[in-house]
């Protein structure tokens, strides 16, 4: 998967949900070839709307459509779902212990850790703390904040 993007919830909900720097977000999806996404994606973007669903920024019927638009858009190769053949959870653990002056958060490893293993040469984020830990881990950042 070289020379391929991995992109974090943070960055692909963008493409789904009206937020900040969403048309950056298209813009570039629009532009390049597929990103990258993993299972940990798919579950976050999962909790990401039935949270903001709870919250009353959307019905449960939007909720529900922009779920299966999202899966739908896997199945049909608009993003790649990366299938780990590493020990992610080693490497989430690695980068922790590598990074330890960056507040990395548990999740925030695990998508490193996935990125990694995906062999990407960057990641995109709308995460600050994931923008600073790429670039330490060999990947360039596509900042989305």
């Amino acid at each position: 998967m070289s020379n391929r993007v991995y992109f974090d919830t943070s960055a692909v909900a963008k493409w789904y949900l009206n937020e900040p720097r969403s048309d950056d977000v298209e813009a570039y999806l629009r532009n390049h070839e597929p990103v990258v996404v993993s299972w940990l994606t798919i579950v976050e973007m999962r909790s990401l709307l039935a949270r903001r669903r709870r919250e009353g920024d959307f019905s449960p019927e939007i909720e529900w459509r922009v779920f299966a638009t999202f899966q739908e858009d896997i199945r049909a190769g608009h993003l790649l779902l990366h299938h780990p053949m590493d020990d992610v959870p080693s490497s989430a653990t690695r980068i922790l212990g590598e990074l330890t002056d960056i507040p990395l958060r548990t999740l925030d490893a695990l998508h490193l850790g996935l990125a990694l293993d995906g062999g990407v040469t960057s990641v995109g984020t709308a995460d600050r703390v994931m923008a600073v830990a790429a670039p330490r881990l060999g990947m360039t950042a596509l900042a989305f904040f």
